[in-house]
């Protein structure tokens, strides 16, 4: 862990702060999915697009090329004689997670019908699980859609992880870790939220595929 964390702080060094919630956000989520579960990402903006990104990241390859299980691949292999090699060639190990933003129809709906506040906290409520984890992206740390999914989350037993500029806002209050950046400024924080997740990504990769 400490050279993926020591290469972010020799570029950030104001993130030194982060350190510990960094580390500690890491274990939630390694201990999330060695319990077979998944990770439910939400923000609004540039969070929605970052919450697109640390999906993108760790669900395929992202340092390496992640291949499958022996097991797999023999059985693509016996299933498929002919055409299984090339999925076993061409598949990559994930870490199951899903952006909550991308659910366009029913995003749209929602807000249209019952409440865009909530409807973060719908999806929640559909997918969430006793032993996922919740991380929400969020500059001021008040995004009343982000708050709502955090309060489902924690009723039904889902870890919550925040990702906030300085004061952390009511995520502070709500998460079980926020991360908070050193800034007040909209674009300081989300340029600062970006290798914070890609180093979460980084070592979560690290941890389950080296």
């Amino acid at each position: 862990m400490s050279q993926i964390l020591d290469q972010l702080i020799v570029k950030y060094p104001e993130l030194e702060t982060c350190l510990l919630d960094i580390q500690r956000a890491v274990e939630l989520i390694s201990d999330c999915y060695r319990g077979g579960g998944k990770v439910l990402v939400c923000g609004n903006g540039g969070s929605a697009s970052d919450s697109e990104h640390i999906v993108g990241e760790l669900m395929k390859g992202f340092m390496s090329k992640r291949p499958i299980s022996s097991q797999i691949r023999e059985q693509l292999e016996k299933c498929y004689p002919g055409e299984g090699h090339f999925l076993a060639d061409h598949l990559q190990g994930a870490l199951p997670a899903i952006s909550l933003v991308s659910h366009t129809a029913l995003a749209t709906a929602f807000s249209n019908d019952v409440s865009a506040e909530t409807v973060f906290a719908q999806q929640v409520y559909g997918y969430g699980v006793k032993g996922d984890v919740l991380l929400g992206l969020s500059t001021s740390g008040n995004s009343a859609n982000v708050v709502r999914a955090i309060q489902v989350a924690k009723v039904q037993g889902l870890t919550a992880i925040g990702l906030t500029g300085q004061s952390g806002g009511r995520m502070n209050e709500l998460c079980d870790v926020t991360i908070r950046v050193p800034s007040d400024r909209t674009p300081d924080i989300q340029e600062r939220h970006l290798p914070i997740y890609h180093a979460i990504c980084m070592l979560l990769e690290e941890e389950f595929f080296q």
